[in-house]
Parts: C-alpha cells; structure tokens; sequence
C-alpha cells in the first residue's frame, strides 16, 4: 500500500473517532453542562452587583478619598491580603492604593480594627471579607466584648513558696 493511501486511511479513521466521540473534539467540552456557564455568568454578575453596593455603602459612610470606589476595592484587598499573609501581593497593591491617591492610615486603621477581633472561626457565618468590609466602614469598630477570663484566686493560684 502506498504512503498515500495509508494518509487517507487513518484520516478516515480519525474523522470517524471525532464524529462518534464528541467529547474528544476540538474545541468541545463534555465536563460542563449548559448550566454551568450560566450559573458562571450568574455568580459573576452577582459578585459585580456586591462590588458596587460595598462601594456605594462606603461612599455613603465615608468622607474624603477613602469612600471612593477604586479606593474601597485596592485598600480591602490589601487588608485581607495582609490577613492572609500574602505580604507581597498586598504590597504590590498597596502601591496601587498609593498611586491612586488613596489614604495609607486608612489600611492602616482598618487591619488594626480586623487585627483586635481576632481570628476568624471558620464556623462563623462572617466571612474575612465582610468583617474587612465593617471594619473599612468605621475602623474604630470593636468586637463584641466577650467576658474577660475570671481572675485567678488565692486558692486556685499555684503556691510560690512550695514547703
């Protein structure tokens, strides 16, 4: 059989693998239903959605440049970068923040505020990102007190002088 006729033969096996195996087509995907995307394009447009309602809450909260929109987005990035000690990309957006005019004392004051909380209990319904939010709005937000631990008596006390 010549070269030629071996080219046509596994072109034709090859067309038929691809007619009858759509999910090893090009430019196919059988992992993802419709749906998928849709729920993709939903989320997104929702995340969006969220983006600018934190930023019109800031601007309402707020005074002076740390209520506008760029401002709120760079500086809570930072402070939840800073958390999550990812120090060096909070400081390639800190210098964003800067450049954008935005006020350093604010990042400052806000990862003091989420700082003085404490951690976050993974079982808690707040998340990271709406205590970075709080704390953006009114920085000088505490956490709710929980009671101090009970001072140690006389006779719970260890001795010191041991007998």
């Amino acid at each position: 059989m010549s070269s030629s006729g071996l080219r046509a033969i596994s072109f034709a096996c090859i067309t038929l693998i691809a007619a009858l195996s759509p999910s090893l087509a090009p430019g196919q995907s059988g992992d993802q239903a419709p749906d998928a995307s849709k729920n993709q394009a939903d989320a997104a447009r929702q995340e969006k959605k969220a983006r600018v309602d934190r930023a019109a809450e800031a601007g309402q909260a707020l005074k002076g440049p740390a209520s506008f929109p760029e401002c709120v987005w760079l500086g809570e990035r930072v402070v939840s970068l800073l958390w999550r000690d990812d120090l060096d990309t909070a400081f390639r957006h800190l210098e964003l923040y800067d450049r954008f005019g935005c006020p350093g004392g604010h990042v400052q004051s806000t990862f003091r505020c989420v700082v003085r909380q404490g951690n976050i209990d993974p079982k808690a319904t707040e998340t990271l990102n709406s205590r970075v939010h709080s704390c953006w709005l009114n920085p000088e937000l505490v956490a709710a007190a929980s009671p101090p631990a009970p001072a140690p008596t006389a006779e719970s006390a260890p001795e010191m002088n041991p007998r």
